[in-house]
């Protein structure tokens, strides 16, 4: 924590938010949640929140505070726990703009959001990011096996604060492959039951 962050939400609760908290009537709530404290290491529930998604958002900054957000994809699992303060995924090669890469250059500030539609949960995470470049043992380790995509480097998360949020206003969404999946399975078990009931009109007749 440094000198100015007491508290882990400090990351996000700056003097300006918490002015605005008191003038809004939310201050005092706010200020019993901080001292039970936001999360800064990965727990159980987290990693494996981490470990079902395959898709999150990335944000950086430019060293004026110009904001970008990028949207990461990939098989579960894609975004990697390395230690309890420390997450990374491949960076895969793409449009070739790299205006992450170049926020991150002269701003580490960044954050990541993940979302479970289909489970009406998210995480927010704030820390600092880095990119790793050339390093060939790393990003082969972290390479999802038989995923059709070319690694261009690797980028570690170090972990500043975490939290939740509540499912108020998350529009519930499944995934084409587990909507494929459950209606696979129906039709299956419909076979079944189908073949049963058939079966049995065979042995009445």
């Amino acid at each position: 924590m440094t000198a100015t962050h007491i508290y882990a939400s400090d990351v996000a609760f700056s003097p300006a938010v918490k002015s605005i908290q008191s003038r809004k009537g939310s201050r005092e709530g706010y200020a019993e949640a901080e001292q039970r404290g936001w999360r800064t290491e990965v727990d159980e529930s987290l990693a494996a929140f981490l470990a079902g998604a395959n898709s999150f958002y990335f944000a950086t900054a430019s060293a004026d505070g110009q904001p970008y957000i990028q949207h990461r994809g990939g098989p579960k699992g894609f975004l990697k726990v390395l230690d309890k303060q420390t997450l990374a995924f491949t960076d895969y090669a793409g449009n070739r703009q790299y205006i992450t890469q170049g926020n991150l250059s002269e701003n580490p500030k960044a954050y990541i959001f993940v979302m479970d539609y289909a489970h009406r949960r998210r995480v927010k995470i704030w820390g600092e990011a880095r990119v790793v470049e050339d390093d060939v043992a790393l990003t082969t380790a972290l390479m999802p096996k038989g995923y059709r995509a070319r690694p261009e480097q690797v980028i570690l998360f170090k972990i500043a604060a975490w939290d939740t949020n509540c499912p108020q206003h998350i529009p519930q969404k499944f995934d084409a492959a587990d909507v494929a999946a459950a209606l696979a399975a129906r039709d299956a078990r419909i076979a079944e039951l189908e073949a049963e009931v058939a079966a049995l009109k065979g042995k009445a007749s």
